[in-house]
């Protein structure tokens, strides 16, 4: 009986691992694909706008207008910087609209006292049912400002409320605590002036930790030496230059940043707006953008447009990262099942057909395999089913993958952007490349299962984020 278990169990753990290696040579092939994607892309780009002139939508009255929406919710020690810098953005015709979601802090008053804010009467057309609006303000300094504040019903009801509110026919939703560089707006109408197809455009998050922030720009940028944020501006990084923009060729693009992106107004109004009840409310957004343009007609590109930046602050704390991931799993898994009806649906056409099983079979269930791959490597090698040399071969075959990957993305950045110059940076870019798979992976890993979870227990909450604010410039 023994030998009979021992045979089933060594017959279960070899051919999970064979299901494992064929997972992953499945996803570094499509890896392989999006790295050639996105080195294509990106020379394709920078062909583009080596000879741009963006200066002149500065005076063209044939620049759309835009209406930026920032929600805010306990925001009190980065609500003026980043508030500052969007109002000294490059663009004409700009409008900013701060949606205080209920905040339980000084946001408000903070923003009452620093742009001398004055309550106007709320008249508005609510075209989308949300929380009820408490008060609005205006700037009397600062015409372009306005200020809502409402009761607490989330980031999607906050961003509903700003869309009744705007003027603009785009309307940028970012986060409050994002400073958007001075002529990111620019770069990112770029597709929207091009195109008539156009429903979104996305552009490149970074990590301002360990920067160095005045008058709400980034004066210094600068690799962090805290781990963790460290780590993190090489996902980001990643993630953007090597993720987006390899999907931007294939014609796949389904998810843009929360914190900067821009869109059509009105195609978001005839949408519904944003969904309550997912804490994934950005991406399901653009998924239903995207899926309302197969059913219905009308544009539905979603472009990603890697040199407007936007820099934003990265948790530096184990459980708050471990929230931040817990929940962009949760919200990944709901907004796939949601729209379950386009998976290798021919009807959405490549989105149908390959994005949608991407997401599905490498984003979301990842970490489930990953999990499932070191039970059972490590009880193989316990009861001899795996030879410790395949075992070690196969670990730095994917940790050598892994790490050019990463390396080949930071090599993107640097021949094309360049926002890291010192010797410094560079040097901690690529230890953090060689970190990340020692420890941190196995982290996000338990993290995003547990994210798994909670969403199959119909789990919803947002979690606390807790910002220390940008670090300023000191006197000399």
């Amino acid at each position: 009986m023994n030998e009979l278990l021992t045979s089933i169990v060594n017959g279960i753990l070899t051919k999970g691992q064979f299901a494992v290696l064929l997972y992953f040579l499945g996803v570094n092939g499509w890896y392989l694909i999006l790295l050639v994607s996105s080195l294509l892309e990106l020379k394709l780009h920078m062909l583009l706008i080596a000879d741009e002139s963006r200066h002149l939508l500065l005076s063209s009255t044939l620049s759309p207008t835009i209406s930026i929406l920032a929600p805010a919710f306990n925001e009190e020690a980065t609500i003026e910087t980043s508030l500052r810098a969007l109002l000294a953005l490059h663009y004409p015709s700009l409008e900013v609209i701060v949606i205080s979601d209920g905040s339980k802090d000084r946001t408000i008053q903070v923003l009452i006292d620093r742009f001398d804010l004055v309550p106007v009467k709320t008249i508005y057309e609510q075209r989308i049912k949300t929380k009820p609006v408490r008060s609005l303000y205006r700037s009397s300094t600062y015409p372009a400002l306005v200020v809502v504040d409402k009761e607490n019903g989330g980031k999607a009801d906050a961003l509903n409320v700003g869309l009744s509110f705007a003027r603009g026919e785009l309307v940028c939703a970012m986060d409050a605590d994002t400073l958007i560089e001075a002529d990111g707006l620019q770069r990112m109408v770029r597709p929207f002036l091009y195109a008539t197809d156009v429903v979104a455009t996305g552009g490149t998050i970074r990590v301002v930790n360990g920067s160095v922030v005045t008058h709400g720009r980034v004066a210094k940028t600068a690799v962090p030496s805290h781990l963790l944020a460290g780590v993190q501006v090489v996902e980001y990084l990643r993630a953007f230059l090597f993720g987006r923009l390899g999907w931007n060729r294939l014609g796949g693009n389904i998810i843009i940043s929360g914190a900067f992106g821009l869109f059509q107004r009105e195609a978001v109004l005839k949408a519904g707006g944003y969904l309550h009840d997912t804490v994934g409310e950005d991406m399901e957004l653009v998924l239903r953008l995207k899926r309302l343009s197969y059913e219905q007609g009308g544009p539905g590109k979603i472009a990603f447009v890697p040199d407007p930046v936007a820099w934003t602050e990265v948790p530096e704390s184990a459980g708050v990262l471990g929230r931040q991931r817990d929940r962009w799993h949760r919200g990944l898994a709901d907004v796939l099942w949601r729209h379950r009806r386009m998976m290798f649906n021919p009807r959405y056409g490549v989105t149908g057909l390959f994005v949608f099983p991407y997401y599905a079979f490498v984003e979301l269930l990842a970490p489930v395999i990953e999990a499932v791959g070191l039970v059972s490597l490590v009880l193989g090698l316990i009861l001899g089913v795996i030879d410790w040399n395949f075992a070690l071969l196969f670990y730095l075959t994917a940790y050598g993958l892994g790490t050019a990957l990463t390396a080949f993305t930071l090599i993107l950045e640097d021949l094309s952007f360049h926002r890291y110059e010192t010797f410094r940076d560079r040097a901690l870019l690529f230890w953090w490349a060689l970190v990340e798979n020692l420890g941190y992976r196995q982290m996000t890993v338990y993290w995003r299962l547990r994210g798994l979870w909670k969403f199959l227990r119909g789990r919803k909450e947002w979690g606390a984020m807790e910002r220390k604010g940008f670090r300023p410039v000191t006197a000399t």
